[in-house]
Formats: C-alpha cells, sequence, structure tokens
C-alpha cells in the first residue's frame, strides 16, 4: 500500500499563494500523480496533474496561476497556488494512479477569504 500525505493547507487571502506538499510512503511506479479538490456540495475536480515522464495537465480553473511540479527521489509532488480566489477554496485531495489503483490523501484543506 502505498500512503500519501499532504501538508502546506491553510487560511490566505485572495491574490495570496500557498505552496502544497503530498509525499508518498515509498518508492512507486505510478502513471501519474496530481491534486483534486472539492467544495462543499460539489464534485470532486481535476487540480492539476503530472506523469511519470513530466507531462502536466491542468484544470481550467486554475491555468496560469497554478503549477505542479515534482521531486521523484523523494516521492513528492508539489502545487504551487499563486493569484489565489475565494472559489479556490476546498479540500485538496492528493492523488496517484498507479497501474492497479488509485491512491488518495487524507486531503488539506485551502481556505481562501479576507
Amino acid at each position: 500500500q502505498v500512503q500519501l500525505v499532504e501538508s502546506g493547507g491553510g487560511l490566505v487571502q485572495p491574490g495570496g499563494s500557498l505552496r502544497l506538499s503530498c509525499a508518498a510512503s515509498r518508492m512507486f511506479s505510478f502513471y501519474a500523480m496530481g491534486w483534486y479538490r472539492q467544495a462543499p456540495g460539489k464534485q470532486r475536480d481535476l487540480v492539476a496533474t503530472i506523469t511519470r515522464a513530466g507531462s502536466t495537465n491542468y484544470g481550467d480553473s486554475v491555468k496560469g496561476r497554478f503549477t505542479i511540479s515534482r521531486d521523484s527521489a523523494n516521492n513528492t509532488v508539489y502545487l504551487e497556488m499563486n493569484s489565489l480566489k475565494p472559489e479556490d477554496t476546498a479540500l485538496y485531495y492528493c492523488n496517484l494512479q498507479g497501474g492497479l489503483r488509485n491512491y488518495w490523501g487524507q486531503g488539506t484543506q485551502v481556505t481562501v477569504s479576507s
């Protein structure tokens, strides 16, 4: 099994920045890692993913503001979140897409409010 642990969430004012981290408990052969988010009463949506080869994909609402990156040696994926908006408020989940199943972190709360 793989455990994913997110960190970096918190309260930030509109226009501010946060950096989320997701660390996997062990090395893992994967297709992609990424971030999804879910606000109360809404579905879980794609934020960003990065493949093993380094290709990235972003949800339309975060393009140009968020950047996903990874540190393969430390089994860690990052999400740099800039120009945050209130509508970015959500529980952010780290995801690892493996060959047999998907793994999910417990979620980290991001709240954007003045």
